[in-house]
């Protein structure tokens, strides 16, 4: 397009990189091709052989940004897929093609979507992912299904190029008088391999070839996780109302949430994916604090953010997947209707929807006898908190614990006994009653700064004479050689 107005179709033209050898033509249409010119060509050449031949600077970030957002929006037809090269993308359709009315009219639906978004795109059904790529750019045909078992026949005719190699294989490959893959094919393994001079290359001949044809497996890499379970829920025509989109994802809640049950598991990471009618998509992520297969529950999670999206065309697509899932643990459903006002976990939940999870925060029992180190600030996504019961009887601690215990000043009628006073921000308090001493020992195995966290504690319970209670503690003891003397410090206060 120039100056907003479309290029002819019919005159030559070319995009243009600047590469190490200088100039190259990148991309060419159809009547480029026509006058006998080829991608990698010099710019010089090209022009002495078709003068007319007009060209763009390419630009190859915005054409790997535009592939990832097709990738991202070719999800309404797999939940595994990723970018293939630098000019298409794979989806393993494994199963889904039942949901379209068979596999041709999947490639059909294909097809017409594309078209409608402006590509002309050519498609390939094929049981390898290494034979799907080179039907998909070799073959005659633009939209091709690979009978079962008849990969090997399909494939014969193409070049070798469309073996993925690299330039120096082809052309050797050429030379050496093996142009189709079916010749390839032909050749026994061990005459294969004494054609060439580098095992290397021999090998690399030899993998693509059985990846193409199935013989060995090829590792994919999907864009996204595959989902645990997944509802989806096509329109026939876009939705353009919000009110239209909260249904439906009602309705995907309950999908999900019965597959859920089944399997007695409770989602933990879910995904909400909008397609547009305009070939782009939007992405809604949630986290729950605990396993959950509730569909109201679920629903709320993103009703406010989806009504925060600009649905734009209209939306045809929904697609509620759990990326991540837990057992559930036995619960009494029958005889008696349980209390959920005390849980914690939907307004966690909720919470985290709203601010992000990394902004709800909460405390996590820790293995450690040091009080300031027995709990630890996590994301409340992180799971529900385990708290032991049927740990270790201690006495009561504190309503309000320190961060970091402060020094205080204590008058204690012998050295080792109870503080009969002391002095805390500069306001001394008498002494009436006190319970002690509990010892906590330190934590040997750790290195820490000589300070009052490497001594022994000896903690007491105190009351004042207004009736106000402090939990404070001796670091050290007397006697030892070597050491400090024993420095008091106020860790909390009861309520």
């Amino acid at each position: 397009m120039r100056n907003g107005t479309p290029f002819p179709v019919d005159r030559p033209f070319a995009l243009v990189g600047s590469e190490d050898r200088g100039l190259l033509l990148t991309a060419l249409n159809a009547a480029a091709l026509g006058e006998g010119l080829s991608p990698g060509l010099g710019l010089a050449d090209a022009r002495a052989i078709c003068p007319q031949l007009a060209t763009a600077p390419a630009a190859p970030e915005k054409d790997a940004a535009c592939l990832l957002a097709l990738t991202r929006w070719s999800g309404r037809y797999s939940p595994s897929l990723n970018v293939d090269g630098d000019d298409g993308l794979w989806l393993d359709v494994s199963g889904v093609p039942h949901l379209f009315g068979g596999a041709r009219a999947l490639l059909d639906d294909m097809a017409r979507s594309f078209a409608k978004l402006g590509f002309s795109a050519r498609i390939a059904l094929a049981e390898t992912l290494g034979g799907a790529h080179a039907l998909a750019r070799y073959a005659h045909s633009s939209s091709i299904i690979v009978p079962q078992g008849k990969m090997a026949e399909v494939l014969a005719p193409l070049p070798v190029e469309a073996l993925r190699l690299d330039g120096d294989i082809t052309r050797l490959l050429k030379r050496l008088g093996l142009k189709r893959i079916g010749q390839l094919c032909d050749l026994p393994r061990t005459s294969l391999e004494r054609r060439f001079h580098s095992r290397q290359a021999a090998e690399a001949v030899l993998h693509r070839l059985d990846q193409a044809l199935g013989r060995r497996e090829e590792p994919r890499s999907p864009l996204l996780p595959a989902p645990d379970y997944a509802a989806r829920l096509p329109f026939p025509e876009p939705l353009i109302t919000h009110e239209g989109i909260v249904a439906g994802l009602d309705h995907l809640a309950e999908k999900l949430c019965e597959a859920l049950a089944l399997a007695r598991r409770g989602a933990r990471r879910l995904h909400l994916t909008l397609y547009r009618a305009d070939g782009t998509s939007a992405l809604i992520e949630a986290g729950l604090s605990a396993p959950c297969h509730e569909p109201s529950h679920l629903a709320r999670l993103f009703e406010d953010r989806v009504c925060a999206i600009d649905v734009g065309f209209g939306v045809d697509l929904m697609v509620l997947a759990a990326l991540a899932t837990e057992a559930l643990l036995p619960a009494q459903t029958a005889f008696a209707k349980s209390d959920d006002r005390g849980r914690q976990e939907p307004l966690i939940d909720r919470l985290a929807s709203r601010l992000s999870g990394a902004a709800v925060r909460r405390l996590f029992s820790r293995e450690s006898h040091i009080p300031e180190r027995a709990l630890e600030m996590r994301s409340a996504l992180a799971g529900p908190a385990a708290w032991s019961e049927q740990g270790p009887a201690k006495p009561p601690r504190p309503c309000l614990l320190f961060a970091e215990p402060e020094p205080v000043d204590v008058l204690a009628e012998i050295p080792e006994g109870p503080p009969a006073r002391f002095t805390w921000r500069r306001v001394t308090r008498r002494v009436v009653k006190a319970e002690g001493p509990e010892r906590i020992a330190p934590e040997w195995w750790r290195e820490f700064v000589r300070s009052s966290g490497s001594r022994p504690r000896d903690y007491y319970r105190i009351e004042d004479e207004d009736g106000r209670r402090y939990w404070v503690f001796r670091a050290g003891l007397y006697g030892d050689s070597g050491t400090d003397l024993p420095a008091w410090y106020l860790h909390g206060v009861f309520g």
